[in-house]
């Protein structure tokens, strides 16, 4: 069997147990401290790709069975994104940055007539926008936590001055996270040169035009820019009103 970009068969099956087995042994002589996450990753991926394949063709033509698979998107996004930050079960205050940045765009976009109202578009909109929330989510949070430990005094220091809580972690941790946007930017500015992203190479393997195949790219691109930034916006505000904090910090605070 083939693809368009690909010879499917057991040659394919193999090159992917070789590539994962490769990463994993890598990242374990490398002690990166991810060699077991990596194939369980492309284990989960290989047979979550199968069950949503299977979903999708089932929903594709109803509209409220979309709406749910793209909440269902969230939920799952959230508590991914959560647990990164927390590094527990209980982070699901990630999302609001998430679904708030995801599921408006998604909404204009419908609203505004630029996006059909067919599963076959939503889906595949929703879910890279939300993926998109997610991953900035993540950053924005760690990095966020990673400063609030890491520069501590500082943030004590501006409490004594007289800020609020609020506003001292602000002052001294937003810089850090809002770096959470460089990847998005990176992307962006080198599309075409560096990369060619997937909704390109797609759009132009389906048979559409070069040029089509580049304004689809530009819009996914602009859309990811416009979620990221306003996840990362919103998660520095839940983070430094203290909604989201790794389990060391809350178990602490609740023992004091």
């Amino acid at each position: 069997m083939t693809s368009t970009m690909l010879v499917l068969g057991p040659k394919l099956a193999i090159a992917l147990a070789l590539m994962t087995a490769a990463a994993a042994t890598v990242a374990t002589v490398g002690r990166l401290g991810h060699g077991r996450q990596i194939a369980v990753a492309a284990v989960r991926a290989a047979l979550q790709l199968a069950a949503v394949s299977l979903v999708i063709t089932a929903i594709v033509g109803s509209l409220w069975a979309t709406g749910v698979f793209v909440l269902l998107m969230s939920v799952v996004a959230a508590g991914t994104s959560g647990r990164r930050i927390t590094g527990g079960p209980h982070g699901w205050w990630a999302g609001v940055p998430i679904a708030t940045a995801s599921l408006t765009v998604v909404a204009a976009l419908l609203l505004a007539g630029l996006v059909p109202p067919h599963g076959i578009a939503i889906i595949p909109i929703a879910g890279i926008l939300t993926g998109g929330a997610m991953t900035a989510t993540s950053l924005a949070g760690r990095r966020f936590n990673d400063d609030l430990h890491a520069r501590r005094g500082e943030v004590e220091a501006a409490l004594a001055l007289g800020l609020p809580p609020r506003d001292a972690r602000l002052l001294v941790c937003r810089p850090a996270a809002s770096q959470a946007l460089v990847p998005a930017l990176d992307q962006t500015r080198t599309v075409g040169l560096v990369t060619l992203p997937g909704a390109f190479v797609g759009v132009l393997l389906g048979g559409a035009s070069p040029l089509t195949a580049g304004i689809t790219q530009l819009f996914v691109l602009v859309g990811l820019l416009a979620v990221e930034a306003t996840a990362i916006v919103l998660t520095i505000e839940v983070m430094a009103r203290g909604q989201l904090r790794p389990q060391a910090i809350t178990r602490r605070r609740r023992s004091d």
